[in-house]
Order: C-alpha cells, then sequence, then structure tokens
C-alpha cells in the first residue's frame, strides 16, 4: 500500500486537493490553527487523478473488504466516490443523509439495503472521525453488517483514531498525514525542517507551540 499512499498524496498536493501553509495557518471552525488544507471534492474535477483515487479505492476494497457486497457513501463528499467505486466494481451503492428526509419516505439511507448485507462505507476525509462513525451507526442501526471504512485520506488524529477503536471500526485510507508531510518535503512544497512541526500538530492539534 505505500505505493499507493505516495502516489494519492502527489496527486492532492499537485492539484491542491491538500494545501500545506505552515507559515500562515488556517483557522478551521473550532478556533484550532492548522497547517494543513483540505478539500479532497477537487479530485473530481482531475481526471487524472480521480482515476487513481477511485481504482485505489476498488483496490483498498478487494484487498480488505472482499466479502463487500453494498457500497455506502457518506453525505455529501463520498456519494461520487462510491458511485464511481460501485461503476468499476460492479457493485451496488447507496448512500446515507446526514439526517432524515422530512418528506416521502423519511429515507435517511438511501439506496436499496438489505438486513445481514455487508457494506463498506466510502468516506472522502476523516480527522476526528464524528460524522462518519454516525454515518457507521445508521447502517448498523439498519441491519447492515459494517466490514469498515474505505477513505480518501485521514490526518491520522488521536482523537479519531481512538473513536474508531471505541466504535470497533476499521479504515484503510489511500493516503495519511504522515506519507503527505514526507512527499510535500521530498518536493518542495515544504522546507525539511516543517516536517517536525507538522508532525507534532498532528500529534496535537489544540497545543499551538507547533506554530513557533
Amino acid at each position: 500500500m505505500k505505493d499507493l499512499e505516495i502516489l494519492i498524496a502527489r496527486d492532492l498536493l499537485k492539484i491542491k486537493a491538500v494545501f500545506l501553509r505552515p507559515e500562515e495557518p488556517f483557522i478551521w471552525a473550532s478556533g484550532i490553527k492548522s497547517p494543513i488544507y483540505c478539500d479532497n471534492r477537487l479530485t473530481l474535477t482531475a481526471p487524472e487523478v480521480r482515476n487513481d483515487v477511485e481504482n485505489g479505492l476498488a483496490r483498498i476494497i478487494k484487498e480488505y473488504y472482499p466479502d463487500a457486497e453494498v457500497l455506502m457513501g457518506t453525505s455529501t463528499a463520498g456519494i461520487a466516490h462510491a458511485a464511481i467505486t460501485g461503476h468499476i466494481l460492479n457493485m451496488p451503492m447507496g448512500y446515507v443523509r446526514s439526517g432524515a428526509k422530512d418528506h416521502g419516505r423519511n429515507n435517511q439511507i438511501e439506496g436499496k439495503l438489505e438486513k445481514g448485507q455487508k457494506v463498506v462505507v466510502i468516506e472522502d476525509l476523516i480527522s476526528t472521525a464524528g460524522s462518519v462513525i454516525e454515518v457507521v451507526n445508521v447502517l448498523r442501526e439498519a441491519g447492515a453488517e459494517v466490514l469498515g471504512i474505505a477513505s480518501i485520506f485521514t490526518y491520522g488524529m488521536k482523537k479519531g483514531l481512538d473513536r474508531l477503536n471505541e466504535a470497533n471500526i476499521k479504515n484503510v485510507s489511500l493516503s495519511n498525514f504522515d506519507t503527505l508531510v514526507e512527499v510535500a518535503a521530498d518536493e518542495g512544497y515544504i522546507k525539511k525542517e516543517d516536517i517536525e512541526r507538522l508532525i507534532a500538530f498532528r500529534n496535537n492539534p489544540s497545543d499551538e507551540s507547533w506554530i513557533k
């Protein structure tokens, strides 16, 4: 998988789906100052990168979740990736809304899902993992057997890893923060001396000492 992690890291950096700015941090909605900004929706408008991402997700499904029967995207970012990956693998897909509809059949899960079916959740980004865990819980409550998550990128933050472990959820990502930082330094997006600062942020986002 290391070859895939490096390929996707290069892709994300090239199209600025992941942008590193340690000298001028971004500010998250929570108020935390961050050296990284991630918008994997940009992969959809870059055909070569999109091809790498969707084939990579298909590879994850085949290697780590060979018993999968249905793909379920997270709303909204995971929907397109679930659809394209499902097309590659000739598998059914659907998606989980952030909340149940207030009309019609009041669905929260869109697409056909039978009780007992083995499902893989497709997600674009995992940070603290709260939103994807909610999706998994909805699917479990509907009777699905959730095998795990296939995601494009993960920060690898302790809070997210702990939450996934507590919820007994497996995640396999195409690339991750550590690999991306290494590739960024090798290819001149950041300075070599920035690596330690960026890893310090990853280890504890609420500690702003990495900025100094």
